[in-house]
């Protein structure tokens, strides 16, 4: 992803850009789907989301180093899965 990004002919500051907005994105769009598997987890009765701090918005709470760094390079990554106890549920 990130390599067609920049043969992509755009210049340096549409690259910039570019990447600036995706990080964004990514980053909203991340943390919405993360804290929403958290939310229903929580709403069914198990509480291990919210012992491990994963109902927020923070996208620093849903971000997996090695998803995001695949995101870049290979054009697929993941967040961090939200944990849940299926004894709870």
């Amino acid at each position: 992803m990130l390599i067609e990004i920049i043969r992509s002919g755009a210049s340096i500051p549409e690259i910039i850009i570019e990447v600036t907005l995706l990080v964004m994105v990514l980053s909203f769009t991340f943390s919405i789907h993360e804290f929403s598997h958290a939310w229903v987890a929580e709403k069914m009765g198990d509480d291990t989301p919210r012992r491990q701090g994963r109902i927020t918005l923070n996208p620093l709470a849903h971000i997996d180093p090695l998803g995001t760094i695949m995101l870049f390079l290979a054009g697929f990554g993941w967040a961090k899965p939200v944990q849940y106890n299926p004894n709870n549920l």
